[in-house]
């Protein structure tokens, strides 16, 4: 199968479902009003509640949902073959993914910028609230570990690629006073610095790394630990202005164009998917998932068709910079059929790969001896990007060959391999780093919420005392996942995790529709609740009882700690999600329970 009979219709598709399905929605479900004033000018604080430009605030969107998921989620899943992969990606994108975003921005927005669990407790009942509360604390602890790591282990020893990364960060912060003190508004000229920049971080990498001060971005996996939570620290701490929104907007051009030239190039080039449609690991006993087909395709993807996290994106810093209703929809929909996209051109460039190829690089050697599956093209490859990439588990290297394969079979290209391999790569981190950070400081508010309960100058978040404690607890809770875990231990919780927010959040925007008396309407949110809540609870007890349990009773004492944890965790996270789904439909089916309630006691009322 070529490539190009597949992707032409994906993008058919996807137009399509933007520029009908979401309408249907927004015009049905939603009922956009630009008359309404959004939290950003009635809450505004220049710090977190700030209006911002439509196309400003898509770039801080898009950059701050669309991290490792997306393009490793596919790869890894590439195990089972290219069929299942794509079918999920496009219609879990579409009917799926893109509903939650969308629903779940416009809920907070109308909401004076609540979060997750504070609309949980408004629109279900105080137990669903604290138990939402419960569950987003451990599962955003979890996925930014699960991102976090796969970044970590794509620079780990590499220091063109650290410098690359590095440089995005002073970058972004002279953007942003170039943008909101030197320069106020001049956005255009702002990315122009901002893009020649980048380009030059790639440029320039490769003969630093050859220096001498090269060696002071060689980094260990440690050490890049500890660089990635300092940056998630002062991400989180600094106003939006200066750092996050300027360096996910930077971000976004990269990830976008990057995007937009890979689907180019998969047109032109129209390279060959070499592995099969469903390869033998569909039955299960693959190296890289431990499960079957089903239900574990759906927990792998993750991020690329529906994601939990972006209700916290949703529901954290973007609805507190709407500057109009009118820009949910390309915003909250829009972004997230790009990062369907984005796995699905991923998926393609991973699977363009040959099979012995693609294994060699995401199994540990050992592992890979087993499988009795020659390689190809592997030696040629690590000799024209330059660095060895044998046993690099993970996805994003397997990911950045591919790429990087396809770019250097452009016309004039040739010979640039170890260019566009360090590019794509900087690519991969920007994706991770930019959710990090956006993650980081959702998962700040919701700490300072919590703890606001007890001591109220804590729920500020204009308080610094509270805005550093609670970043710290963030920070470091995750930091220590990616310190002791691997990919094959993190990265199926990180699934699992994700996607129970995700039903969290369809329950809770099902509720919001059922209590404004547009129940009729309820199947665009229920259809993807209950196949999601379906799979990724049998995934969740699977997981529990054929990979985390055995760690942590096995023989092997080293991983007692690790499956005694991730077991515990994966049924807390399983039990909370099962909690709100009871509270959720009781007050559905209570006879007072507000159907057809115009909720006017909020900012923005519904």
């Amino acid at each position: 199968m070529h490539a190009l009979y597949i992707l032409v219709p994906i993008l058919g598709i996807l137009v399509i479902a933007y520029r009908y399905y979401s309408a249907f929605i927004t015009a049905r479900l939603l009922v956009l009003d630009d008359t309404r004033v959004t939290p950003a000018h009635t809450q505004y604080d220049g710090h977190n509640y700030y209006p911002t430009s439509r196309w400003v605030l898509f770039g801080h969107h898009f950059a701050a949902i669309t991290g490792a998921g997306p393009l490793v989620g596919p790869v890894l899943a590439a195990q089972f073959g290219y069929a299942p992969g794509l079918l999920w990606l496009v219609a879990g994108v579409v009917l799926a993914g893109a509903v939650h975003d969308l629903i779940i921005l416009w809920a907070s927005t109308r909401r004076g910028g609540r979060s997750l669990a504070e609309i949980a407790r408004l629109e279900i009942g105080p137990v669903a609230g604290v138990t939402t509360g419960l569950a987003i604390l451990f599962i955003v602890v979890i996925a930014l570990a699960g991102l976090g790591l796969v970044v970590v282990n794509a620079l780990s020893q590499s220091p063109w690629g650290t410098f690359t990364i590095g440089a995005t960060i002073p970058l972004a912060l002279f953007m942003g006073f170039y943008m909101y003190r030197f320069r106020r508004g001049k956005i255009t000229e702002a990315t122009v610095i901002g893009v020649i920049g980048l380009l030059a971080a790639v440029v320039f990498g490769k003969p630093l790394a050859g220096t001498a001060f090269g060696q002071y971005f060689t980094l260990t996996h440690q050490q890049l630990v500890i660089a990635m939570a300092a940056y998630g620290f002062l991400a989180s701490v600094l106003p939006v202005w200066m750092l996050l929104a300027p360096r996910d907007y930077l971000s976004a051009f990269m990830k976008i164009g990057t995007i937009l030239l890979l689907v180019a190039g998969v047109i032109v080039v129209n390279p060959e998917l070499h592995m099969p449609a469903v390869t033998a690991f569909a039955a299960g006993g693959g190296p890289i998932i431990k499960g079957a087909l089903f239900p574990f395709v759906f927990i792998t993807i993750a991020c690329g068709a529906i994601s939990g996290f972006h209700g916290l994106i949703g529901s954290g810093t973007t609805p507190k910079m709407i500057d109009k209703e009118s820009d949910i929809r390309p915003i909250g929909y829009g972004a997230m059929l790009i990062e369907g996209l984005v796995g699905i051109v991923a998926l393609i460039a991973a699977t363009a790969l040959h099979p012995g190829d693609y294994f060699a690089i995401n199994v540990p050697p050992s592992v890979f001896a087993t499988l009795g599956i020659p390689t190809v093209n592997l030696q040629a490859l690590e000799a024209a990007v330059g660095e060895t990439v044998t046993g690099r588990t993970g996805g994003a290297v397997s990911l950045a060959v591919g790429m990087a394969q396809i770019f250097s079979a452009l016309p004039g290209m040739k010979g640039l391999m170890d260019y566009w391999y360090h590019f794509a790569i900087m690519f991969e981190a920007l994706f991770i780093l930019t959710t990090i950070d956006a993650g980081t400081r959702v998962a700040r508010f919701l700490v300072q919420e919590f703890f606001g309960r007890f001591y109220p100058p804590f729920a500020r978040t204009d308080w610094m005392p509270g805005t550093v404690v609670s970043t710290g607890l963030v920070v470091v809770a995750w930091a220590y996942f990616i310190w002791t875990g691997s990919i094959g231990t993190i990265w199926p919780m990180f699934g699992i995790s994700n996607q129970l927010l995700a039903v969290i959040a369809l329950l809770i925007g099902t509720t919001i529709l059922i209590n404004l008396g547009r129940a009729r309407y309820a199947w665009v949110t229920v259809v993807p609740l209950v196949f999601l809540a379906t799979t990724t609870l049998s995934a969740g007890f699977l997981s529990v009882r054929d990979n985390f349990w055995p760690m942590a009773v096995g023989p092997d004492a080293a991983l007692h700690v690790q499956g005694y944890l991730n077991s515990i965790l994966t049924v807390i996270m399983m039990a909370c999600a099962v909690i709100i789904v009871v509270a959720a439909v009781r007050r559905w089916m209570a006879p007072t329970g507000g159907l057809g309630r115009a909720d006017n006691t909020m900012q923005g009322a519904v």
